[in-house]
């Protein structure tokens, strides 16, 4: 499975992406505007730190306007994927940018049905959103396994990457059902190390280390 950092803020995709946690990052307009930054200027130092896919949304609503900034954003580099949002422009903006031969994230997938139209129009990345689905009261893992059957079926190459994971639970439930990519924020992807059974056996080696007075350098 592929680990996608959801965020725009630097040092946090720097650190994951020192230890190999980064396979790619997504960004929409709200971490754009809580890291501070120009647009344009934190995409490409992102692009410029990681090798693999970057996505940038657009902001328009109507396919033409799409397009174009599509266009102008993979100007950024080459490893820009463009966000467009799963409604009838955006699917017309995701087959003529696809069509270029540039990478395309269809986010804001809610049905497995708008999963399956938006891999019919050339999406790279469809991206469920499990955590917002389990807002009200439905069961967003359902999703993602509706998803991988049908893209099973037919032989899709659109890659499931899961989306508005909250919790490591869904970061497992992802993996466990075959998604392709999680996108996750940096402290969900950093949580899946712990363990309260490796706090509590390292505090009793410490302890053991102390009452030893063992010593290595």
């Amino acid at each position: 499975m592929k680990f996608f950092v959801d965020t725009a803020e630097i040092d946090a995709i720097a650190e994951l992406n020192d230890l190999g946690m980064v396979d790619g990052v997504t960004t929409n307009p709200s971490l754009i505007k809580k890291s501070g930054r120009d647009i344009i200027e934190v995409t490409k130092e992102i692009c410029a730190m990681v090798s693999g896919p970057v996505s940038a949304e657009v902001t328009a609503t109507d396919a033409e306007t799409m397009i174009a900034e599509g266009r102008k954003l993979v100007e950024i580099a080459e490893n820009i994927a463009v966000k467009v949002p799963l409604t009838w422009d955006g699917l017309k903006a995701c087959k003529t940018l696809s069509d270029d031969g540039h990478m395309v994230n269809v986010t804001l997938c809610f049905s497995a049905n708008q999963a399956l139209i938006a891999a019919k129009a050339g999406a790279t990345f469809i991206s469920p959103f499990i955590g917002r689905l389990d807002d009200i009261n439905l069961d967003g893992m359902e999703l993602i396994e509706d998803i991988r059957t049908i893209y099973d079926n037919y032989g899709f190459n659109t890659e499931i990457l899961a989306a508005s994971i909250r919790t490591v639970n869904h970061v497992l439930d992802s993996a466990r059902i075959g998604a392709d990519v999680i996108t996750a924020p940096p402290a969900v992807i950093k949580s899946l190390a712990n363990h309260p059974l490796t706090d509590k056996g390292l505090a009793t080696f410490l302890d053991d280390i102390k009452a030893a007075d063992i010593k290595i350098l």
